[in-house]
């Protein structure tokens, strides 16, 4: 079973809080859970985070990964850094990811390279009729 900690959406509609839950990886985002860890309320100036330190700790000693978004959470309320410090090699496995945008491919200069293609092979015929 993949154990995962992240958040469930409660509140009203276009007013959004979370719960951070530690759940099965297979169950749906708002469906069942094991334990409710913390809140996260990012619409109050500043956001609001809570989480319960040492049962976040003992759910990632046990082998549960945390989303992109919850692993942001934890890394602000230093929970990240205390897991780092017990397990380095765990804590290396499980980056947040940087987004990098992908290079655009170079615009193709084969339109005015082709007519230059053409005024060569023109004169390479006119030399060899000349001769």
């Amino acid at each position: 079973m993949a154990v995962k900690i992240r958040l469930m959406r409660v509140g009203k509609k276009k007013q959004p809080s979370y719960r951070v839950v530690v759940a099965d990886g297979r169950s749906p985002r708002d469906g069942r859970y094991i334990e409710i860890i913390g809140q996260y309320g990012p619409r109050q100036e500043p956001s609001q985070v809570q989480i319960d330190d040492e049962r976040a700790l003992a759910w990632l000693r046990e082998g549960a990964q945390p989303t992109e978004q919850v692993q942001k959470l934890l890394v602000s309320t230093g929970v990240w850094e205390r897991f780092r410090a017990e397990h380095p090699k765990a804590a290396g496995r499980h980056k947040p990811r940087a987004h990098t945008p992908k290079p655009k491919p170079a615009p193709a200069a084969a339109a005015p390279a082709e007519p230059a293609a053409e005024a060569g092979d023109a004169a390479a015929e006119a030399e060899a009729s000349e001769s």
